[in-house]
């Protein structure tokens, strides 16, 4: 199966401005995309990363400035109505987002793993984290509540769907609250990267939250 992680080097994690600096956003992004690319790998899959810009990384990178939808929809065409056509099988594709930082193998391998037409692990804000599409006919659609757009489009075309119940695939890290779950469950370099700029977890106010105790 091929696995591509969309990827936005540019001005990545604005939602994040008010804990964090541009420089610190851009090193937070690199480095829960390199804790993705790690994951994927360690299923035994090489991943691409489809990025809007040049980029060096440790992975293959195919660069397309066209949006999310539209980027993903022509690598989802090319991986299964073409191969569907020449062999009368569709190859199957995943799109992992790169801002899974609590993702691990054994999650990766729960949504490689069924074999309908389109798996989803919806995020918790009813978007799409990752899916899994073999379908020749289906089509990626970004905007909004992604989810449930992906479940009708599915749907429309006669795709079997089935969705993954996964904490570790249905966070994604976008606002400052986001950062408690990275600095409870995170495994790979991104707490590291965030104890690095300083923050720490704290419960003084019966709450657990994220606390910065010094600037880097």
């Amino acid at each position: 199966m091929h696995v591509v992680v969309p990827y936005a080097p540019d001005a990545p994690k604005t939602r994040l401005e008010p804990v964090l600096s541009e420089r610190e956003r851009t090193r937070l992004a690199r480095v829960m995309l390199e804790d993705v690319l790690a994951a994927v790998r360690e299923t035994g899959r090489e991943p691409t990363v489809l990025s809007t810009e040049p980029l060096e990384v440790d992975a293959p990178v195919a660069v397309d400035r066209r949006s999310l939808t539209e980027a993903v929809n022509a690598v989802v065409r090319s991986r299964t109505q073409n191969a569907a056509a020449e062999s009368g099988d569709a190859t199957g594709v995943a799109v992992v987002m790169a801002d899974l930082a609590l993702t691990t193998p054994e999650a990766l391998e729960r949504l490689f793993a069924p074999d309908a037409d389109v798996v989803i692990a919806p995020g918790r804000g009813v978007g799409t984290n990752a899916l899994v599409v073999r379908h020749p006919e289906f089509r990626v659609d970004y905007h909004g509540g992604s989810y449930l757009d992906h479940r009708r489009i599915a749907d429309d075309v006669g795709a079997t769907l089935e969705t993954i119940d996964s904490f570790r695939l249905g966070t994604d890290i976008d606002e400052p609250d986001d950062l408690v779950e990275v600095l409870v469950h995170g495994t790979g370099r991104t707490p590291a990267c965030l104890r690095e700029f300083g923050f720490e977890l704290d419960s003084t106010d019966g709450r657990l939250e994220v606390v910065r105790s010094a600037e880097p």
